[in-house]
Parts: C-alpha cells; sequence; structure tokens
C-alpha cells in the first residue's frame, strides 16, 4: 500500500520518524554515562537530545496518521499501525514526564525523571519493531509494484516499470 503522505516520492513518516527515534536513543545513552559518571554536561546534554526528539515526534506523528487512516479496515495492518500508533503516543508522554521533571534543573535530574526515559526507550524498541512489520511484512508505504529495477522516484514513472521502461 503507497503512502498517502509523500516527499519527493518517498513516505513522510519513514524520513521523519529517524530523528525522534535516534535523538530519543541518544538522550538515554547520555542519561546512562551522567549515572556512570556524574558528570552533569551529560545530563543536560540528555535533556536537550529529549526536547529535540519530542519536536521531532511531533513532526512525525501527522504523516503516520494520515498513512494509517489510509489501511483498509479490518486488516491486519489497521490493527498493527494502531498498536504501533498508540506505543508511540506512550513513548511521546514517557519522554514529556522526564522533560517536565528536568526542565528547571537538567544537570541534575531526578531518578523518576530517568525512569520515564528508560522505560520510553524500551517501548521505543517494541514500536520501532511494530513500524518494521508495518513496513517490511505488511507492505505499509511501499510503492504499488515496487521492484529491484524500479525506476527513480523522482522520474515520475511508477514503480511498476523497470530501469529499461518495460512493464512488470
Amino acid at each position: 500500500m503507497e503512502s498517502r503522505a509523500k516527499t519527493l516520492g518517498h513516505p513522510a513518516h519513514t524520513i521523519l520518524i529517524v530523528f525522534p527515534l535516534g535523538l530519543l536513543a541518544t538522550a538515554v545513552v547520555f542519561d546512562a554515562i551522567y549515572l556512570f559518571t556524574d558528570n552533569p554536561t551529560m545530563a543536560t546534554v540528555a535533556h536537550w537530545m529529549i526536547v529535540a526528539g519530542l519536536i521531532g515526534g511531533f513532526a512525525a506523528a501527522p504523516f503516520g496518521w494520515i498513512d494509517w487512516f489510509a489501511i483498509p479496515r479490518g486488516t491486519r495492518a489497521k490493527s498493527v499501525g494502531l498498536t504501533y500508533g498508540v506505543g508511540n503516543i506512550i513513548v511521546l508522554l514517557l519522554f514529556i514526564g522526564s522533560w517536565w521533571l528536568r526542565r528547571d534543573a537538567p544537570e541534575r535530574p531526578e531518578t523518576l525523571a530517568h525512569l520515564l526515559s528508560f522505560a520510553g526507550a524500551g517501548l521505543a524498541l517494541l514500536t520501532g519493531w511494530l513500524g518494521g512489520e508495518l513496513v517490511g511484512r505488511l507492505g505499509i508505504g511501499v510503492d504499488d509494484g515496487a521492484n529491484l529495477n524500479a525506476p527513480n522516484s523522482l522520474s515520475g514513472r511508477p514503480a511498476g516499470e523497470t530501469t529499461a521502461g518495460q512493464k512488470l
């Protein structure tokens, strides 16, 4: 099923989700470094990674919802997509909670702030797998007729053609 929200021929959600995933995961890495070193700079960096990751998550979400609404009802993809979307909302809420607890003293976060970010990262691993299931197994966001010799997405030609212009 082709994506309904595209940027330069590619699904916008797929392009944008790498930012919140990477930034929020990086925040957890800096949290862990802070816990091992007690270096307040690491906690401050984690705080700003969370801020950037939340912005990225809110930027990616509308494009995911656009694609989810296009999935036919009664399909496995619709239910997996719902679990994926709700799970990612919970991920964002966990990181919002972590950010909220840090906002006044980002260099010295309390234990609950760390627990929320670690829980968010754990859930993001699951939702990331569900996102892979949606694309790789269920074909959500994959062009109709996609093939190993499909023309460039900027060519304006359908994916069902080959680079030699032949139809599959």
